[in-house]
């Protein structure tokens, strides 16, 4: 009889997927990533960062603007120090161009310059401008739920899909059970190595949610590397002018 249902089940989920209309349910990984995305992004954000990059032999800080339309266009402005100011980051759909004020041109990114450092920094060209979705080019598995300094913490784990553009082999998100709040992400290659991890601290109220603002990003092959992003200000869900993601903006100071 229990064969019989398991049967019954099984093809009840194939009709599922194949009627049109009829949709299978998002996981609950999914649901938790989704809920961090919106908390981080919202549906737009116009914000003020500060980045700073530590090597063991330097450190320098840069100011940042930054304009996002999830998921389609981002924008990211340096304000300072002056010798960088003015730098900007322009991403529509999978096309990105960086503006540099110095020799005024604009370059366009190829896709295979997408994951090099972003300024020198820890994060990547796709970090800053989000050309890959968490959402739509991984598929997303609750790998286990543990105790983390007496809270639940929820450990998600989101695999690329076949015919995704993207390098990591799997990135593993740790986020706070009671409030989806983010702890850290954990990076790993397509070879089961971890290459960095991300963690988020500082919870405050910004923008009217509370969110971390303070980002840290080190990689483990370079001990003593890390890119520390603060959240200075924020306003989230408002729209953004269509002129903010255009060729003509990047190419101004």
């Amino acid at each position: 009889m229990s064969t019989r249902r398991g049967v019954l089940r099984l093809a009840a989920a194939t009709v599922a997927l194949a009627v049109p209309g009829v949709r299978a349910q998002p996981s609950e990984g999914r649901e938790i990533l989704d809920k961090v995305e919106k908390l981080l992004w919202g549906s737009t954000v116009q914000g003020e960062y500060e980045m700073t990059i530590a090597t063991p032999r330097w450190q320098r800080t840069l100011g940042l603007r930054l304009w996002m339309d999830r998921p389609r266009r981002s924008f990211v402005r340096i304000l300072s120090p002056a010798k960088e100011a003015g730098i900007g980051s322009l991403r529509i759909g999978t096309e990105m161009w960086n503006y540099l004020p110095n020799v005024e041109r604009i370059v366009k990114i190829p896709p295979s310059m997408m994951l090099q450092p972003w300024m020198g920094s820890d994060f990547t060209n796709d970090d800053l401008v989000k050309e890959s979705s968490i959402l739509d080019d991984y598929t997303h598995k609750v790998l286990a739920t543990v105790q983390l300094d007496g809270e639940a913490v929820v450990q998600v784990e989101a695999v690329p899909k076949p015919d995704a553009a993207v390098v990591w082999g799997r990135i593993v998100y740790w986020v706070r059970r009671a409030d989806t709040m983010p702890l850290k992400q954990e990076f790993f290659s397509e070879r089961g190595e971890r290459v960095r991890v991300l963690s988020f601290t500082d919870a405050r109220k910004v923008g009217g949610r509370v969110l971390p603002t303070r980002w840290d990003m080190r990689p483990d092959a370079k001990p003593g590397n890390s890119t520390t992003v603060v959240l200075k200000d924020a306003v989230f869900d408002r729209p953004v002018d269509d002129e903010i993601f255009s060729q003509r903006n990047l190419q101004k100071r």
